[in-house]
């Protein structure tokens, strides 16, 4: 009996300190995606608004992007030298780059060198998160009793929920004294750099009880019978048993999970800001009380899992998403500005151009001039984050927006200088403007008409497929694959899942709909790979629950 009670405490605490460091790391990432409107102004002020978003996206996604390179490093030590060891170093290396953040200097003060220095910051903090969920994963798993183990691991889910709730935490509680106590200005100005800054506490918490733990028992057992892999990466890719294993789990689950929780917890925010004008604060608090839900939700259905088995929960998970795309977002319109649903239904707005004049209205790198007719109009309204239709024009005509029963004329600034290009810019977009709030479309949502429950409810719709999902996908990955090149083998098919298809939702999403010019056109990015995991999930994986680690 004593030796139960003491195997259940040394559980929990696998389990603690691994869900603690995880949340840390997470916390440390999702800073930064949270706080992409800033972080756009401060270290992209070279760039014209939408470029400076999509640029800001984009570095989002660069983290995310080198996530399988640390996956591929950390994975390769820890099915060699042992699971504890690599998870301890990435925890340290992901703490330190953000810590370091707080203290970079901003475009305004350094130039260019203020976005490169923030480049490599970003590089170092997936780099070291691709070495970190695997190994949790894997080291809860390997301690836990086959028929617990996707509750057990479900712990680690979570880890995410609280990390984006510490970081949209910290983020409003900042927010909210520096705009009592100091003015409404000085987090934009400064205060964003507190959030990376109180990182070094959270990072002392981590490490101390990562220390705590001893290495994972079916490593040890391994390692002591001489098993353990020589050659990790020749084997978990240079042999097609493993390597179908591999790409499997890259195609059947992770595709779906890099779009769906990806979708659901952080596209969503930038379309209430960026399309539906909802005041950034507003946006955080929902997604506090949507994440502090989902939490109970990654282990309910973590549990399930252990019960019913990991593939129809999962596939429960992204099925629901995909149906649920389109209609949530546009029940997010209806909801979180109400005005704008109205005026695109009542004066919807048209772009009569030559389709010759128009250019593709995606410029992350914001070199892109966009001075003809067409151009002007169409960067306007990307700018305003508002829908329009294309209609063709005879060749050579000038670009005309129709918004209800009104048109307004564009002009060309081909060959003009500098001050006389921006001098028609000007013109144009501001007789545009006007005539979008003639027409009813408003500069920003209004508090007063927002349907809370209603927003509430579609993000609680996305929480339960993102949880469902995600819950029990740590234990169906430790199953699926051998223990000699679990870390390798599993780390790389999440990490390119979650970082190269999630960590590119937004910057993808929203650079389609600036190039197409309908503010739904994203979605059809996640769409399309949580197609492709329903249908492989359904047909081709394998149910792994209760199989043997060894």
């Amino acid at each position: 009996m004593a030796d139960e009670g003491q195997e259940r405490a040394s559980m929990r605490t696998v389990v603690a300190a691994s869900s603690a460091g995880t949340a840390f790391e997470w916390y440390d990432f999702f800073i930064f995606g949270s706080l992409t409107q800033v972080i756009s102004k401060t270290f992209f002020a070279g760039l014209n608004e939408t470029a400076g978003y999509i640029a800001a996206l984009a570095l989002f996604g660069v983290g995310f992007a080198f996530r399988p390179l640390g996956a591929l490093v950390f994975g390769k030590i820890g099915d060699q030298a042992g699971r504890k060891g690599a998870f301890l170093a990435t925890v340290l290396l992901m703490g330190g780059a953000t810590f370091a953040i707080a203290f970079l200097p901003t475009y305004e003060q350094a130039g260019i060198i203020a976005p490169i220095l923030l480049i490599i910051m970003r590089c170092l903090q997936g780099f070291a998160l691709g070495g970190e969920y695997g190994g949790a994963a894997i080291y809860v798993a390997e301690h836990s009793p086959a028929n617990k183990r996707g509750w057990s691991t479900s712990w680690v889910q979570t880890s995410a929920a609280f990390g984006l709730f510490g970081a949209l935490l910290v983020i409003l509680a900042t927010r909210w004294a520096l705009g009592k106590y100091v003015g409404p200005d000085a987090f934009d100005a400064w205060g964003w750099r507190i959030p990376f800054a109180v990182s070094i506490g959270l990072l002392g918490v981590s490490v101390w009880m990562r220390l705590k733990l001893t290495e994972s028992p079916t490593f040890e057992a391994m390692k002591a019978e001489g098993q353990a892999s020589k050659a990790p990466y020749a084997e978990a890719f240079g042999q097609w048993g493993n390597l179908k294993l591999v790409i499997l789990a890259f195609v059947s689950m992770m595709c779906a999970q890099g779009a769906v929780w990806y979708t659901s917890f952080f596209y969503v925010q930038t379309f209430m800001e960026k399309f539906l004008k909802v005041d950034p604060v507003t946006i955080n608090e929902l997604m506090m009380i949507a994440t502090a839900i989902s939490a109970i939700f990654y282990v309910v259905f973590g549990w399930l899992s252990d019960k019913v088995g990991r593939k129809p929960v999962m596939l429960g998970g992204m099925t629901l998403a995909l149906l649920f795309y389109f209609p949530g977002f546009h029940l997010l319109e209806k909801a979180a500005n109400p005005a704008l649903a109205e005026a695109s239904a009542k004066a919807p707005v048209v772009v009569f151009a030559d389709p010759k004049d128009c250019s593709l209205q995606f410029d992350p790198v914001g070199k892109t001039a966009f001075v003809t007719s067409c151009d002007i109009i169409k960067s306007t309204l990307a700018n305003a984050g508002v829908s329009y239709t294309n209609e063709a024009a005879p060749a050579g005509a000038v670009a005309v927006m129709r918004i209800g029963g009104a048109e307004i004329a564009s002009r060309s600034a081909e060959g003009l200088g500098t001050n006389d290009v921006k001098a028609v810019k000007t013109e144009v977009e501001t007789r545009i403007k006007t005539a979008l709030t003639q027409a009813g479309y408003p500069a920003k949502a209004d508090p007063a008409r927002m349907n809370v429950p209603m927003i509430l409810g579609v993000l609680f719709v996305f929480v339960i497929a993102a949880t469902a999902l995600f819950g029990p996908l740590a234990a169906c990955l430790v199953e699926l694959f051998p223990t000699r090149v679990r870390y390798t083998a599993l780390s790389l098919p999440y990490h390119i899942g979650t970082g190269w298809v999630g960590g590119f939702v937004p910057f993808f999403a929203f650079a389609i709909v600036a190039a197409v010019g309908n503010i739904y056109a994203g979605l059809w990015y996640p769409v399309a790979f949580t197609l492709l995991s329903v249908l492989t999930t359904a047909f081709l994986l394998p149910e792994t629950k209760e199989r043997p680690l060894n």
